[in-house]
């Protein structure tokens, strides 16, 4: 893992129970954070494989922002303290932040680097990179 990935981990681990949003091939702040004693779930829209300590469940967070503003509950897995996003496409911030808000977490994420947050945030500086946090609690 990268020194960037790492100081992310352990930013993150100030939570007890995370969502990983996208998680994609790259699920090594996730096992990360297992690994210091978290709870965590990764989803993406594809099939991902993660390591052990980490659960995974195909879901589509845009999809999932519709349902809860349909009225529907959301599912156990957004059950948690923050959802956070690594390389998040400006697209999917405004849903993720939703979700997030719905569920009374925060949402922490980084940009693909030439994109700006598309959502009100603070900025932290976490090793070299850039954390975006919207506070839903």
């Amino acid at each position: 893992m990268t020194a960037s990935r790492t100081d992310l981990a352990d930013r993150l681990a100030a939570y007890d129970r995370l969502l990983e949003v996208g998680v994609g091939h790259r699920p090594e702040v996730a096992a990360a954070l297992a690994d210091a004693g978290a709870t965590v779930t990764a989803i993406d829209v594809v099939d991902a494989t993660v390591p052990d300590g980490v659960e995974f469940v195909r879901d589509d967070v845009v999809a999932r922002r519709d349902a809860i503003e349909g009225g529907e509950s959301p599912p156990e897995h957004y059950r948690v303290d923050a959802v956070y996003g690594l390389n998040l496409p400006a697209e999917l911030q405004r849903p993720v932040l939703d979700v997030a808000r719905a569920v009374g977490a925060d949402f922490l994420f980084t940009t693909l680097g030439f994109e700006e947050p598309v959502v009100p945030v603070e900025r932290e500086s976490v090793g070299r990179e850039t954390l975006y946090v919207a506070r839903s609690r």
